[in-house]
């Protein structure tokens, strides 16, 4: 029953798009950028996709930058207007981010700014099942099923990973546990060896000194 239970839930995550759409307006600025975050596992593809309104020559310029939190870098467009769709796999388990900067060229008064639709997919939603369908010959049905099968892959995956992270966790956690153990066994055994360096230090003093 509780198989049946994971089952059920994990083809529910996967009929799930795993994508995160977004609209927001991006004023006219010099210097300032726009970033959205998100995560993704080693070796995956992510294809981001982003709609910006305007034209060019209208006196601002907007610019995306995708890079990562560990210094990969995966596209720097600049003057964008319009669909731009760049597809990237990923080098390392880490969070990338897409920026936009929109730089004011020439000012025309007013508070001027570009509409952006941001839209990411990553792994099995990144893929153009259309165009599998069509090279393989897959039926609609065969066609979602081999996407379902990809994305219950990924959460698998994912598991995978976050399990091992855990593992790693707990074993951190127990090392640094030991060690500090250890240093408190150390710590104390110091300071009984001060304390009777001390006693006998000033026993053989006052000896000395006819004290005692």
């Amino acid at each position: 029953m509780a198989r049946q239970s994971l089952l059920f839930a994990l083809l529910s995550l996967a009929i799930l798009p795993f994508s995160s759409a977004l609209k927001f307006d991006l004023a006219a600025h010099t210097g300032r950028e726009r970033c959205i975050r998100n995560f993704v596992a080693k070796d995956t593809l992510v294809l981001v996709t982003a709609i910006i309104d305007g034209q060019k020559g209208d006196g601002q310029q907007v610019n995306m930058h995708i890079k990562d939190a560990v210094g990969n870098e995966y596209g720097k467009p600049k003057d964008i207007v319009g669909e731009t769709r760049m597809a990237f796999t990923s080098h390392a388990d880490a969070a990338f981010d897409v920026c936009f900067e929109n730089q004011l060229v020439s000012s025309r008064g007013g508070s001027p700014s570009r509409h952006v639709e941001l839209d990411i997919d990553i792994g099995a939603d990144a893929r153009d099942w259309s165009a599998i369908q069509a090279q393989e010959k897959l039926k609609p049905v065969e066609t979602e099923l081999r996407r379902i099968e990809e994305l219950v892959g990924e959460i698998v995956g994912e598991m995978d990973y976050l399990r091992t992270r855990e593992q790693k966790l707990r074993d951190t956690n127990e090392s640094t546990n030991e060690r500090v153990k250890w240093f408190a066994f150390g710590t104390m055994g110091m300071l009984v060896g001060l304390g009777a360096w001390q006693v006998v230090y000033l026993r053989a003093y006052f000896r000395s000194k006819h004290l005692i």
